[in-house]
């Protein structure tokens, strides 16, 4: 790994300091290169790593080449420990995004890795659309909507894209499956912080 590149935090505070991620990073760029090598994603031992690394936490690996998405996997909820997550998430992005094709063992020096770890989701009140829109805080604010059996997420990062809480919205809500106008009493939406940071594979 090269030394981290970290991002601002979008939603929390710093809990992991410089060599926390950066053994986070590695055990990313590490879950690529064994599923390169061997076709399954790495399996940390939590008991190796700080505590704060074997808390239960939900996280988002993103991969990029060259400043353009090459994979995304994670959760939403915190259902294994914090370094095992991210093994997992990392092998996922690389080689099961449905999206893209596997990743070449030629592309892994040029890999970008962005890791987010998530803020536990938190509900929204809210008695329309707009009422909505003025609750949703711009450049801080993951959401996650539901509706009509539908749903989809946004990381915070997103806000780089879409900076108007309306767009943000409406873009949202395609990803969902639904159309860019649709509201309803049965829309669910929640909130959640991360705390994002990135570096090389190698």
């Amino acid at each position: 790994m090269h030394s981290t590149d970290p991002q601002h935090p979008e939603g929390e505070s710093n809990r992991y300091d410089a060599d926390l991620r950066a053994s986070l990073l590695g055990v990313a760029a590490h879950s690529i290169a064994h599923g390169l090598e061997q076709g399954v994603a790495l399996r940390p031992e939590p008991e190796a790593y700080p505590e704060a690394l074997r808390e239960p936490r939900a996280t988002f690996v993103t991969l990029q080449i060259a400043g353009d998405l090459r994979g995304c996997i994670g959760a939403l909820e915190a259902r294994r420990p914090l370094v095992v997550d991210v093994a997992h998430n990392a092998f996922a992005a690389a080689f099961e995004d449905p999206r893209f094709t596997r990743l070449r063992p030629s592309e892994f020096a040029q890999l970008e890795l962005h890791i987010s770890v998530l803020t536990p989701p938190e509900p929204l009140a809210f008695d329309s659309e707009y009422d909505l829109l003025r609750r949703i805080r711009p450049g801080r604010d993951g959401l996650i909507l539901t509706a009509n059996g539908h749903h989809g997420t946004f990381l915070p990062s997103v806000w780089e894209q879409l900076p108007d809480p309306a767009d943000f919205l409406a873009h949202l809500k395609r990803k969902a499956g639904l159309p860019l106008g649709y509201w309803s009493a049965d829309i669910q939406v929640s909130r959640y912080g991360t705390e994002s940071f990135g570096g090389r594979a190698a």
